[in-house]
């Protein structure tokens, strides 16, 4: 719960969801649009990769010459390590070529990138440190990507468990907080192999969990992109950009009127918190009130 009725700062969380993170550039881009300031960002996976270059000042147009760069072919580095297939040096090298060997605590937004404890399945949240170190580790899909080791961690995808960061927003200062979910599908591709069915299996568990969690979030905006693919959407990059820019595009006044009305909104959150634990009490003091009257007489 929020203890500023005041604050309208603006944080966004950008969620999951591979080479399908094409989408988040046109969120983007639909703010920049109507000139909405976003104070502070925070990413999940490709959404950590997103999030970074928004908040190192990148333009919308810049990030959106990544999108062909969001396929899984151009990013695969076989590898002999253990724990995974790949390495994630190719998205190290691509951070370093565009936007240097930086630290997360010097970005042009507060920005905060997830990643999960492979050990003792926490959450870490990163809002300083080496940004290559951790956008690696957000995007280490476990058994896919060697996981990342930080300060002695076993780190890898940090949508294990929240893949739409939207926890991290409200100590970051944000009074409104916008999820972006890539992943809100009705039904699942029809599996064709034992790959198909592991991987349903796990965005099953993932997004029943990632439903529970929107529900903190100010503004959601829910995108069905189940009809194009993990893996590579290079020949689909405008298409996926639009995907982004048009929902959000909708759900912009609702930002506006938010900020305009969130002295009321506070309240009426506050009553729908407060109103569950005491309707409760009233009904209990009630009931012993009955019962000492009877009790008495």
């Amino acid at each position: 719960m929020k203890l500023n009725p005041f604050n309208t700062r603006i944080g966004l969380a950008l969620g999951g969801g591979a080479a399908k993170g094409i989408a988040h550039i046109g969120v983007l881009k639909a703010f920049e649009e109507e000139q909405i300031r976003i104070h502070c960002i925070s990413g999940t996976s490709v959404g950590a990769l997103v999030a970074s270059y928004y908040a190192f000042g990148r333009p919308v147009e810049s990030i959106l010459s990544i999108g062909s760069a969001l396929n899984l072919s151009k990013i695969l580095n076989f590898t002999f390590e253990r724990g995974g297939l790949f390495s994630t040096q190719a998205i190290r090298d691509m951070i370093h070529r565009d936007l240097g060997d930086c630290r997360i605590e010097d970005a042009c937004i507060s920005l905060a990138i997830c990643a999960t404890d492979i050990e003792t399945g926490e959450q870490l949240i990163f809002r300083e440190g080496n940004l290559a170190d951790a956008v690696c580790a957000s995007m280490a899909v476990p058994g896919l990507f060697v996981p990342v080791e930080v300060g002695g961690r076993t780190l890898v995808d940090g949508g294990l468990v929240e893949n739409v960061p939207i926890s991290p927003l409200a100590e970051m200062g944000a009074g409104i907080t916008v999820a972006v979910d890539l992943s809100h599908v009705s039904r699942y591709q029809k599996p064709e192999d034992t790959f198909d069915v592991i991987s349903n299996a796990i965005n099953i568990a993932i997004d029943f969990n990632t439903r529970k969690q929107l529900k903190s979030a100010d503004i959601v905006v829910p995108l069905d992109l189940s009809r194009y693919s993990l893996t590579n959407n290079a020949k689909s990059v405008q298409e996926l950009y639009m995907e982004g820019y048009h929902p959000m595009m909708k759900k912009i006044q609702r930002v506006l009127w938010y900020k305009r009305a969130n002295v009321i909104m506070y309240l009426f959150k506050a009553a729908k918190k407060l109103l569950p634990l005491k309707v409760p009490e009233i009904i209990e003091d009630l009931k012993s009130h009955v019962f000492d009257r009877r009790h008495r007489s």
